[in-house]
């Protein structure tokens, strides 16, 4: 039995589809339909419904499935023994980040990483949208927000500490506020559907309500809009800090109380053997992130 076709076998599951599974694993999908042919023919069963527009696993290729992925690991794991520094990993490593800790932490240290391991192929998803990472076949997301699915399994990286800002002219033209209850009479800027912004009071959390005029999906906006003038932001310091100490915006610090720290985290879809290629990446990016904290001071 070729893990070529196994691997197509378990990809094309994930991503629903022989053509996704051929983008995966970087082959036509003639390709990719041959190697699921070969194992059906090995097996004797049909391993899949197959349509012109989505894929599904028969009886049967549910019942093999685990053993697939079984299959799969054990090489994975047999590699990780022989190689045990990384320097056999190959593959497609698939990393979601949103798009300003993707432009800003991520892709920065990749071209070293990459350059230490050459047959190592990576695909970077910065996006502000909430990826499944599932059914993307994501092999590792790295979060900035409190974990809501129990299903995912997360490895904290570092903390995260959060400033409220403003422009100069934002606080010439309308105050500086110096208690949590201020913030009601300014125009905040949040992320679109925000209602309440959390903070440390006293020893404890606390959420205060927020609004103004402008929201966006985007952080990267959001830190335009602060920088123009709009309005107050609660950004997280490693993206704001810059501006800060450039004086192009003023950190806000409140006599009561101080944005809630988050925590930086590494996502991975299963609580199975993770990849080496997966485990080599998070240590790298651990590494980076213990020379240069995230908590650079204006």
């Amino acid at each position: 039995m070729r893990l070529d076709d196994v691997e197509v076998f378990v990809e094309a599951i994930k991503a629903g589809s022989l053509a996704g599974a051929a983008r995966r694993l970087s082959m036509s999908a003639m390709a990719a339909s041959r190697c699921l042919n070969n194992l059906e023919a090995e097996l004797g069963v049909r391993l899949v419904h197959r349509t012109t527009r989505s894929l599904s696993p028969t009886s049967d290729g549910e019942v093999f499935l685990p053993h697939a992925q079984a299959l799969l690991e054990d090489k994975t794991n047999a590699l990780a023994d022989l190689f045990p520094e990384g320097a056999h990993l190959s593959g497609r490593l698939r990393i979601t980040a949103s798009a300003a800790f993707g432009r800003r932490i991520i892709a920065p240290m990749l071209p070293d990483f990459m350059r230490q391991h050459p047959a190592l192929q990576v695909d970077l998803l910065a996006t502000d949208e909430q990826v499944d990472i599932v059914g993307k076949g994501i092999d590792v997301a790295l979060r900035i927000a409190p974990l809501r699915d129990n299903r995912l399994v997360a490895h904290r990286l570092c903390d995260n500490p959060r400033d409220l800002c403003a422009s100069a002219d934002y606080l010439a033209a309308n105050g500086y506020p110096t208690a949590l209850s201020d913030l009601t009479g300014h125009s905040c800027l949040t992320t679109s559907d925000t209602t309440h912004w959390s903070f440390e009071q006293d020893g404890q959390r606390s959420r205060q309500k927020v609004s103004g005029r402008f929201s966006a999906n985007s952080i990267e906006a959001i830190f335009e809009a602060c920088l123009g003038g709009m309005g107050i932001a609660n950004l997280s310091r490693w993206y704001v800090g810059p501006a800060l100490a450039q004086g192009r915006l003023k950190r806000i610090v409140l006599e009561n109380a101080e944005p809630e720290a988050l925590a930086v985290w590494a996502v991975y879809p299963t609580s199975r053997l993770i990849p080496a290629k997966v485990r080599k990446f998070v240590e790298a990016l651990e590494a980076r992130l213990a020379q240069n904290p995230l908590t650079p001071q204006p």
